[in-house]
């Protein structure tokens, strides 16, 4: 029979074994802890640098109605002039100071130039502005408005000591200082930019063609690169060959793959055209890249097919497929063949092997490069720039950036519009890490 203490001292010793073990570091761990963290500090340091501050640097300037000349701060300007020549004592020269404002929207303030004049050159007159000390000149030369522009000019007589020794003096440069306010280091923030873009009419047009164009080339690159995985998993002869061969349009270089479809489909000397019109399929040769739309009835209704648009879709299908193609192919050879051999003696057809097989293993790596072609296809620029130039309604928001930072000079509008192009892709990534169903192991 237990006793009261008995069971007092099991249940004491009870406690004791459920109590979690102590997973205190020891001396040697902490120390091996912190020497590790200190190797990887710079590593962390450098990613951080090279990730955050340009991220950092475009949600800044998206905040301030920065133009491209806005990239150098207001300075004052002098462009130094020597007239006259010197060739006997008692001759004069002209000594000429050409100044400005860089900035045509802001004023600098306390502008001072400070110049050296060589021996023997002695000022016959001098602004009043201006102090002549030895051979030191220094002028005050208070509040400039934007775009200031005034001329000093100091004569000067040539001494015996210039003659022994001549030095210009152009030899030295003078210093230009001014106190300006730096728009983009300024803390003077305003949604102007926001505004400017959300109110036109033009930018929901382009946002609905940057989706339109990222779902549909991403999807396509997927299909494709499905098909030739499916394709290239079986054994035959040259299977290498065409492993290789299918890799050229990624490999290749962006501008020649570009040029190349643009010579295939012009519309007056391409051969794409040129077939159609010996096939008789078409009248008139087809501007791929420069129709916006074509018209067409079906079943009685008026319907238009955005041709331009699709053409550069199918080019982003054709050139980035075979990056799926990789991955998917290799995903295939991993996937037990037993799998194949069991269903196969149960009667299933090829199609369906593929459908209740070989789809559900590949769910995984299709998923995450959904993710990772969306994100690339929607920061996409080069392609749609090289092909039509954001013409014939193929403007993607990425273009939009270029053309109002750089073709328009308006770098806060630009950056605006990234940080739009920021967001949507952040949602996009929250919305399928939360609702996309993971495979075991990715």
């Amino acid at each position: 029979m237990v006793t009261h203490t008995e069971a007092a001292d099991t249940a004491e010793r009870g406690t004791t074994a459920a109590k979690p073990p102590n997973t205190k570091l020891g001396p040697m761990a902490r120390g091996e802890a912190r020497l590790a963290f200190a190797l990887l500090a710079p590593t962390f340091a450098i990613v951080l640098a090279i990730v955050l501050f340009p991220l950092l640097a475009n949600f800044w300037i998206s905040f301030k109605p920065v133009q491209l000349a806005d990239l150098r701060p207001p300075t004052p300007v002098a462009s130094e002039r020597v007239r006259g020549e010197a060739t006997a004592v008692g001759d004069q020269l002209l000594l000429q100071y050409r100044l400005r404002n860089s900035s045509q929207k802001a004023e600098i303030r306390d502008v001072s130039l400070t110049d050296t004049l060589p021996d023997g050159l002695e000022p016959l007159e001098i602004d009043e502005r201006c102090v002549l000390d030895g051979t030191a000149i220094s002028c005050d030369l208070g509040t400039w408005p934007p775009g200031y522009r005034e001329r000093i000019e100091i004569p000067l007589e040539v001494g015996a000591a210039y003659l022994a020794d001549p030095v210009s003096p152009r030899d030295s440069r003078p210093v230009m200082v001014g106190d300006a306010v730096n728009i983009l280091t300024s803390f003077d923030f305003t949604l102007s930019n926001f505004q400017r873009a959300f109110s036109a009419s033009e930018f929901w047009v382009v946002l609905r063609v940057t989706i339109y164009y990222t779902v549909f080339g991403t999807a396509g690159a997927l299909v494709l690169g499905l098909f030739a995985a499916q394709l290239l998993n079986t054994n035959f002869r040259g299977r290498g060959f065409l492993r290789g061969l299918f890799l050229f349009p990624y490999v290749a270089p962006v501008i020649a793959v570009a040029f190349t479809w643009v010579v295939l489909l012009d519309p007056f000397s391409g051969t794409l055209n040129a077939i159609f019109k010996q096939m008789g399929v078409v009248d008139s040769p087809i501007n791929f890249f420069g129709q916006r739309a074509v018209d067409f009835e079906l079943f009685g209704l008026q319907l238009s097919f955005p041709l331009a648009l699709s053409t550069v879709i199918a080019f982003e299908a054709w050139r980035y497929f075979p990056l799926s193609f990789l991955f998917i192919l290799a995903r295939m050879q991993s996937i037990s063949s037993d799998m194949y051999e069991a269903a196969e003696v149960d009667g299933a057809t090829p199609m369906q092997q593929f459908w209740y097989i070989s789809l559900p293993q590949l769910a995984g790596i299709m998923s995450v490069l959904f993710l990772l072609r969306f994100i690339w296809t929607f920061n996409k620029f080069d392609d749609i720039f090289l092909l039509t130039g954001g013409a014939a309604g193929t403007r993607t928001l990425t273009v939009d950036v270029y053309e109002q930072g750089f073709a328009l000079s308006n770098l806060g509008a630009g950056a605006a519009v990234a940080v739009v192009v920021f967001f949507v892709l952040l949602v996009f990534a929250l919305v399928y890490f939360r609702f996309t169903p993971k495979e075991e192991g990715l």
